[in-house]
């Protein structure tokens, strides 16, 4: 039975956890910088160790899911002496790109294998192997665990060798989700100020075609070409009523919108489809 290691018992890496163990075949090891993080895994037929080094000793793979940059360099200085020739690191942590890359290229140096795999799912999709993980590294590499890591996800999806690759493609991801949400904040807060139920919110954007316009306007940032559809200036107008109706100081993401419209509208570009905006 081959040994598995999960380091950072977050939500996201209890999620991977409790997944690894309900599909079994795997003696599956964790730990956590707060230890009493491990103890559902531990009653679930997980072990727990009491440091990195501990938890990566005779693993196979050795999964990173931790909080940020900075957690991830200090585990892997914990147990990269305890570390056997052939075992993968999985880092699963939302990096920076160019920390990433330069990790990616230490560890290359040193003769320790590293791929990075940032995913699109949230805890529940973790337990039950659904949602996205992106993987970027070596194409020989990433076969190694090719099997392994679609196990864990409803879409693994090999974005390229360049090893900060899919962090730059998370970032995106994530980027565009919390701008979405943003701005819903923005419309509810909206609604609030007109007197409309925020149930209308939903009402309403559930008979709007939003991919449409994101795949017509992300195809003109693509193409450097802004043949107008929803020109600039009327854009502005209907923003305009929006911070109207509602009340800008509660609606930032529209606010700052605004302002970046305006800055377009300045360089003349008012008669331009409203996706100028993206003009690199």
């Amino acid at each position: 039975m081959s040994r598995i290691a999960v380091l950072g018992m977050g939500l996201l890496g209890s999620g991977m956890a409790e997944g690894l163990l309900s599909r079994g075949g795997h003696q599956v090891v964790v730990w956590n910088r707060t230890a009493s993080r491990t103890d559902p895994l531990v009653a679930l037929g997980a072990t727990a160790a009491e440091s990195p080094a501990e938890a990566v000793r005779g693993a196979e793979r050795v999964h990173l899911v931790l909080l940020d940059d900075d957690s991830v360099d200090d585990a892997i200085a914990d147990f990269q002496a305890a570390l056997h020739p052939d075992t993968i690191i999985i880092d699963h942590t939302t990096n920076l790109p160019a920390r990433t890359a330069a990790r990616a290229a230490a560890l290359d140096t040193a003769g320790i294998q590293y791929l990075h795999a940032p995913v699109m799912m949230g805890p529940g999709a973790a337990r039950s192997a659904k949602g996205m993980m992106l993987v970027a590294g070596p194409a020989a590499r990433v076969a190694l665990v090719h099997t392994a890591l679609a196990e864990m996800t409803g879409e693994l999806w090999h974005v390229g060798e360049r090893a900060d690759l899919a962090a730059v493609y998370k970032l995106f991801g994530n980027a565009a989700s919390l701008s979405v949400v943003g701005v819903l904040a923005d419309v509810m807060h909206m609604a609030d100020a007109a007197g409309v139920p925020r149930t209308g919110v939903l009402e309403m954007l559930a008979k709007v075609n939003l991919n449409g316009p994101l795949t017509m306007r992300g195809a003109m940032m693509v193409s450097g070409t802004y043949e107008p559809n929803f020109t600039l200036d009327v854009a502005r107008k209907d923003l305009r009523l929006m911070l109207e109706t509602g009340e800008p100081s509660t609606m930032p993401m529209l606010a700052a919108l605004a302002v970046r419209m305006d800055e377009r509208l300045e360089a003349g570009q008012a008669k331009e489809d409203f996706a100028i905006l993206g003009k690199a």
